[in-house]
C-alpha cells in the first residue's frame, strides 16, 4: 500500500521531535497504522535551513516558504507545528481548502479561530487532528472524543500550564519569592523571555476552551474564560495554604451547571490529599469527571520535543487508518455532530460557587473580627476556619486567614469590598478560590 505524505511547517522542537519519533519507530508505527508515515518536505526558517538539512540528512525536500509545503502535491497531510495564529491560520485554511487532512499542535489559533477552520474543514470533508495542542504527550483529546463518549462530562480540572506549575512547586518546596522561582524557570529553559501566557493564565485557557468545547457540545468560546494567573501568589500564601492542608495549583476548570458554563484560569487552593494536588514540576495533569465513569486522572509531560511528537504522531496514525473512509464516518472533530452543538452560555465569574481562602491584614485589637465576621454573616458566607497569627515584637498588624463555605462569587467581591474598607484592615485583602475536586 502506498505510504501516507506528509508535510511539516516547522521542524523546530516539536516538528523535530515528531521527525525523530517518525524515524526511530518507523516500522512499528506502520504496523499501527497499516502503511508507512513518510515526510516528504517541510518549512524552516532560513536562519535554520543548514541545520534542518543536516538533521534531516537530505530525505526531504526543505522550503523556507510554507506555502510550497501546503500546495505541494507530494503532500496528503500537513503539519502544522509553528504556533502563533499568522500565517498559521491562512496555511491551514489553505491545506483544507486543497483537500489536505490538517495536524495541529497549536491551541491558541484553535482556541481563537477553531470554529471557523472546523467549518471549512466540514465542507472540505477533511480531518483535523489536534491532540497535541493540549497536555503535550497526556491522549487528553482522544479521551475525551472517544474513550469517554458514553458519559455525560461533569466537569474537568487541570494542571495544562507546566511553567506554572514548576514555579508554584519551587515556592512551596524552597520558599522562593514568584520572582526568583520564575527566574530559574527561564534560566531552565522552562520560561520564555516573556512569560506572559503562562504565568497569567492565557496558555492554560487556551487548551481549556478546547476541552470545554468537546466535553459539553458548545463552541469555542475563549474570549469568555475567565483568566488570572500566579504573578501576585506569595510564598507566604502558599506556607498558609499547607497549614490548612491544602496546596496551591494552577487550574483549568470547566463546568456545567443548570445556569450555565464555567470556563475558568486561576490559582487555587486544592486538598493535599488529592492525586492532582501532588502533581509537580512542569509536569500536567487532567481530571475528567463523567457521570458514568466517575472520575478519571490523566497524567504526564505537558510539553516537550518527544512527548508533543508522539501526540502529533498519534492523529497522523488516526488520520492514515481513516483515509479512505467517507467523511461521514470521521470522529466529530469537537465529538458532537456538528448539527448537535449547543451555544451554551458561559458563565460570567462573577456567577460561579466556590469556597475561598481570604487573607487579610487587621489591627491586633478587640473587635476587628467581629467585624470581619458580621459583613461575612450579612452576605450569608459562612466560615469553616479561621487562622489567626502573633504579630512580631513592636508590630500592630496581624494576618488573618480565614476558609469560607461555598458561596457565589459575587457576594466574595461584595464582602472583599467592605473589609477593604474598614479602618482596621491594611492594604487589599488576598482571595483566592478552593476546589474539593471530590468525585
Amino acid at each position: 500500500m502506498t505510504p501516507i505524505r506528509v508535510g511539516l511547517l516547522g521542524l523546530g522542537v516539536v516538528g523535530g521531535g515528531t521527525w525523530t519519533i517518525l524515524e526511530r519507530n518507523r516500522e512499528e508505527i506502520a504496523r499501527r497504522a497499516g502503511r508507512e508515515i513518510h515526510v516528504t518536505c517541510a518549512a524552516v526558517r532560513p536562519q535554520d535551513l543548514e541545520k534542518a538539512a543536516a538533521k534531516t540528512g537530505g530525505r526531504i525536500t526543505l522550503y523556507t516558504d510554507p506555502m510550497q509545503v501546503v500546495q505541494n502535491p507530494e503532500v496528503d497531510i500537513v503539519a502544522e507545528l509553528m504556533g502563533g495564529i499568522h500565517p498559521a491560520l491562512e496555511l491551514v485554511l489553505e491545506a483544507i481548502a486543497q483537500g489536505k487532512h490538517v495536524v495541529t499542535a497549536n491551541k491558541a489559533l484553535l482556541a481563537l479561530q477553531g470554529n471557523d477552520i472546523f467549518k471549512a474543514a466540514r465542507t472540505r470533508g477533511v480531518m483535523i487532528g489536534f491532540e497535541a495542542a493540549v497536555a503535550g504527550g497526556i491522549p487528553i483529546i482522544k479521551a475525551l472524543r472517544e474513550g469517554l463518549t458514553a458519559n455525560r462530562i461533569e466537569w474537568i480540572a487541570g494542571i495544562i500550564n507546566g511553567t506554572s506549575n514548576f514555579i508554584l512547586t519551587n515556592m512551596r518546596d524552597r520558599g522562593e519569592s514568584f520572582a526568583s522561582a520564575l527566574s530559574q524557570a527561564q534560566a531552565l529553559g522552562y520560561a520564555e523571555a516573556d512569560p506572559t501566557f503562562d504565568i497569567e493564565g492565557i496558555d492554560a485557557a487556551h487548551k481549556l476552551t478546547i476541552m470545554a468545547a468537546i466535553a459539553f457540545g458548545i463552541p469555542m468560546q475563549f474570549e469568555r474564560a475567565y483568566t488570572e494567573g500566579i504573578s501576585r501568589l506569595t510564598a507566604q500564601d502558599i506556607q498558609y495554604a499547607q497549614e490548612f492542608g491544602y496546596r496551591i495549583k494552577l487550574l483549568g476548570i470547566t463546568r456545567r451547571t443548570p445556569r450555565g458554563i464555567e470556563l475558568r484560569v486561576h490559582p487555587t487552593l486544592i486538598p493535599e490529599k488529592r492525586l492532582i494536588a501532588n502533581v509537580d514540576g512542569v509536569m500536567n495533569a487532567v481530571l475528567v469527571k463523567g457521570d458514568a465513569v466517575g472520575t478519571t486522572l490523566y497524567y504526564g509531560a505537558g510539553a516537550g520535543a518527544e512527548p508533543t511528537g508522539s501526540a502529533v504522531i498519534a492523529d497522523l496514525v488516526d488520520m492514515t487508518r481513516m483515509a479512505s473512509a467517507e467523511p461521514g464516518h470521521h470522529v466529530p472533530h469537537l465529538s458532537f455532530q456538528h448539527d448537535q452543538m449547543h451555544d451554551d452560555q458561559v458563565m460570567p465569574v462573577s456567577e460561579i460557587e466556590s469556597s475561598y481562602y481570604l487573607r487579610m491584614s487587621a489591627v491586633d485589637r478587640p473587635g476587628v473580627l467581629a467585624e470581619v465576621t458580621r459583613i461575612l454573616a450579612d452576605l450569608g458566607i459562612s466560615i469553616e476556619a479561621m487562622l489567626q497569627r502573633e504579630p512580631p515584637a513592636g508590630e500592630q498588624r496581624v494576618d488573618v486567614i480565614m476558609l469560607t463555605h461555598s458561596t457565589l462569587e459575587r457576594h466574595i467581591d461584595q464582602a472583599i469590598a467592605q473589609i477593604e474598607a474598614l479602618q482596621s484592615i491594611a492594604g487589599p485583602v488576598t482571595r483566592i478560590r478552593m476546589e474539593s475536586l471530590s468525585a
